[in-house]
């Protein structure tokens, strides 16, 4: 039986390339970075190396490359780490009960929800979560509405993980830099005004500087990554959502931008991350991230997109998928917009089809999918994701996340048209709440 795989949001294949990296980092350079000696210079020089590829990738200073375990990690370090940096005794004037103001959304991935719903509950903070449109797209205006004079992180998602919704990022970045200049504490970036002529500014003794983090998991291979034009201060990203190995992510720190350490240990990376380095799968992601700036190109829309004729191809595929599925099946819904959304993410509501029912079905045919957020295929709660987007319970259960690569092909796409649709007929047949 050959195999067809539709759940890259989940994890991709390693590329051949990836993988001879590895292993030839694996066999001669297995010295300590951290090392005097020659094998551990060496191995220094190889970290070095990929740290300048994934700085010219992100368009940043090559000690602003901070090298991690994955995209929770770096989610992590970058809420974790700035909050306890002393940003709660930062502002001027304000009283001992002073807590720090973060603003984020009612669609991240868990890895950023949780973490802030964590340091809510211990009573470390305070917490805004944005609710999206029904396409699953945050309003800037929103984020600027919900700013505070103790307002000190803004952490919103580049594309969603589920819906493949792209975020304003590049807005949003816009707007928190015209606030901090407004408070006279505007550091990196293009300072600009705020484009709104009601645009309330907070700009009381007490109100200090705002910073910016994006989780771009999911956008590192299609999307404009260049943190100047994004306007973040800290961004993450994961080397296995581009064809690379597993446990190794990088953090964007830019300069300036007050953080502590979670783990902590030696001194490696800058200090900020304790843990003798993986150099293999540090390579593993350089070399995966050359391989997306080929794929991607320099021309993108004004989303970030790239506008590469290889990215073109997996929209089109993508676009076949659910117009076919959407056409095809009754009740069948597209969650989120095709208008501005990764090309390689489709998420379908399937009415009166249980979702872990369609995705056994399709294993048992050979076909790869989800219903959701890897990280909560176990639950039996409808996805967060939707619920915010104001899907109902019913139509959400039956939601397939269908994620595409550079490597899915046409004949793989038809397939899923050809056999889905006998799929949830054969399903809703032996639904309770099947309509006579």
């Amino acid at each position: 039986m050959t195999k067809i795989y539709l759940d890259n949001a989940a994890t991709t294949k390693p590329s051949e390339e990836v993988l001879s990296v590895m292993a030839k980092i694996n066999d001669q350079y297995w010295g300590n970075p951290s090392s005097i000696h020659s094998f551990g210079q060496e191995a220094h020089n190889v970290l070095d190396e990929s740290r300048e590829t994934v700085a010219g990738f992100l368009n940043c200073s090559f000690d602003e490359v901070i090298f991690t375990g994955g995209g929770s990690e770096s989610d992590n370090l970058a809420i974790r780490g700035l909050l306890a940096s002393g940003q709660r005794s930062a502002a001027s004037g304000q009283t001992p009960n002073f807590l720090p103001h973060v603003i984020t959304s009612a669609i991240e991935h868990h890895a950023v929800l949780h973490t802030i719903e964590d340091l809510e509950k211990e009573g470390l903070i305070e917490a805004t979560y944005l609710k999206p449109s029904s396409d699953g797209e945050i309003n800037p205006l929103d984020v600027q509405a919900a700013v505070k004079d103790n307002t000190v992180l803004v952490s919103i998602m580049y594309v969603n993980n589920e819906t493949g919704a792209v975020q304003p990022i590049r807005e949003i970045g816009k707007i928190i830099q015209a606030i901090n200049a407004s408070r006279g504490s505007g550091v990196g970036g293009q300072e600009l005004e705020l484009q709104t002529p009601n645009a309330k500014l907070q700009t009381s003794k007490s109100a200090q500087r705002i910073y910016f983090h994006t989780d771009a998991v999911q956008a590192a291979e299609f999307f404009k990554m260049d943190v100047e034009w994004l306007g973040v201060d800290l961004l993450s990203m994961t080397a296995h959502k581009i064809h690379g190995p597993k446990g190794t992510g990088v953090l964007y720190v830019r300069k300036g931008t007050p953080l502590k350490p979670i783990i902590t240990g030696g001194g490696h990376e800058f200090r900020l991350r304790a843990g003798t380095e993986n150099l293999a799968g540090i390579s593993g992601l350089a070399e995966a991230i050359k391989a997306a700036s080929e794929l991607k190109g320099d021309e993108y829309a004004e989303t970030g997109l790239s506008l590469s004729p290889k990215i073109n191809k997996i929209q089109t595929l993508k676009e076949r998928l659910i117009s076919a599925l959407v056409g095809q099946v009754e009740e069948t819904y597209l969650n989120g917009s095709t208008l501005s959304s990764s090309p390689a993410i489709a998420n379908i509501s399937f009415f009166n089809a249980e979702g872990e029912a369609i995705i056994l079905n399709l294993d048992f045919l050979g076909i790869a999918v989800s219903s959701g957020s890897a990280c909560t295929s176990t639950s039996l709660e409808p996805s967060h994701v939707l619920s915010a987007m104001g899907i109902p319970p019913e139509k959400a259960h039956g939601s397939i996340r269908f994620s595409l690569s550079k490597d899915t092909t046409e004949e793989e796409i038809d397939k899923v048209i050809e056999v889905l649709p006998g799929i949830v007929e054969k399903l809703r047949q032996m639904s309770p709440f099947k309509t006579k």
